[in-house]
């Protein structure tokens, strides 16, 4: 069964921006664009900022979407999300930010309508929290980063 997620532009959004849509049948994610209100942005090397969207959403409950970096972004420029994934909750109903960052070695320009960031919508599962005087032992046990080997 298809899920409907509902979205709302904001009130002085950009209605000629395009909503979020899949660009392929085996796409996972859709594009958010910037929505910088007409002007352009420098994203300096190091620095960070949050970018609207124009956008709302009405996500069902038992489902989230995930904000995601755009692959690209980061392998030519170095630009990705600083949270990723970053979780938009079924129960918020606010404009849709995302947070980039420059991890670049130039400045990065960010113009009105780029595509900067991916969403995945996704079901959540949650679960029931039960506290415990101990657990029982695995193979990997307690061995931590690293510890399967390089």
């Amino acid at each position: 069964m298809t899920q409907i997620l509902k979205i709302l532009r904001v009130v002085d959004a950009d209605a000629d921006l395009p909503l979020p849509a899949y660009q392929t049948l085996g796409a996972a994610g859709m594009d958010l664009r910037a929505d910088t209100r007409g002007e352009n942005f420098c994203l300096k090397p190091g620095d960070r900022h949050l970018f609207k969207t124009g956008l709302c959403f009405e996500i069902p409950d038992g489902y989230e979407v995930q904000i995601r970096p755009r692959s690209g972004l980061a392998l030519k420029h170095g630009v990705t999300t600083l949270n990723a994934p970053g979780t938009i909750d079924s129960d918020y109903r606010g404009e849709v930010g995302v947070i980039l960052i420059n991890h670049g070695h130039t400045d990065f320009d960010v113009q009105h309508g780029d595509r900067i960031a991916q969403m995945v919508f996704a079901k959540v599962t949650r679960c029931e929290i039960v506290e415990v005087q101990d657990l029982t032992s695995s193979q990997r046990g307690a061995g931590g980063f690293g510890s399967t080997g390089k």
